[in-house]
């Protein structure tokens, strides 16, 4: 997904951390090897935020990595994002990954992401499971590396998936075309810009639910003022 965000380096490590979450539709999730022990085993994996930012991920019981998890959920998540000139933001997340009851709203907002996953849902295998951050090692280029405590991520503004259900349906009945919703949070929305996935970050920070259409229109008509006066 492409990155909208202007200054990154000067975004916080909350914002950086969420920026990325939502920026990109695979990770690189690392476990406990138990073919080789004491070894890393790293695969890459889909995944999507629950409405705490929390990575959800949605994986098969025949995969190398959920027979590590079962002996030791303990895991390491990996999300990069190129800057240019050779930099690169990216955070590295340590925790412990656990299955869930995924209702039927955070099923939604999966697939919206990953469409193609339906099929998987079929099978019967495939379960959600929950990466619980611990710490995060967040890097917003060159020297720009510190930690920050996994708990940040529950104290973050909120949009309920309810609320996000209700703001999806408002959002529809304007008919736009143009720019298609997959995922809204406080920070900004995810969404597919002429058939592009594209995360907009609302610059002013986080909002509530009542201020978020507006916010995003703001922020629409921001971005086309300045395709505009690119084109003069």
């Amino acid at each position: 997904m492409t990155l909208l965000v202007t200054n990154l380096p000067m975004l916080s490590r909350l914002e950086l951390l969420i920026d990325l979450l939502h920026s990109v539709a695979e990770a690189a999730l690392a476990t406990h090897s138990m073919t080789l022990d004491g070894f890393p085993f790293a695969s890459a994996v889909p995944f999507v935020t629950d409405a705490h930012h929390r990575p959800i991920i949605l994986i098969s019981g025949l995969a190398e990595h959920s027979r590590n998890l079962l002996a030791s959920p303990r895991a390491s998540l990996m999300i990069a994002k190129t800057l240019g000139e050779g930099e690169m933001a990216r955070v590295s997340l340590m925790g412990e990954v656990h299955p869930i009851e995924a209702d039927p709203l955070l099923i939604a907002r999966y697939l919206r992401y990953h469409p193609h996953a339906e099929r998987f849902l079929q099978l019967g295998d495939f379960r959600f499971h929950r990466f619980e951050t611990i710490r995060v090692l967040t890097v917003g280029g060159f020297a720009k590396a510190s930690w920050l405590e996994g708990g940040r991520l529950i104290e973050a503004a909120v949009i309920s998936l309810n609320d996000e259900a209700e703001l999806l349906a408002r959002y529809a009945q304007e008919g736009r075309q143009d720019c298609l919703l997959r995922g809204i949070d406080a920070f900004g929305a995810d969404t597919l810009l002429d058939g592009k996935p594209v995360r907009i970050r609302f610059g002013a920070g986080p909002v509530t639910k009542e201020a978020w259409l507006p916010t995003l229109q703001w922020e629409l008509a921001a971005m086309t003022q300045v395709k505009s006066d690119a084109l003069r």
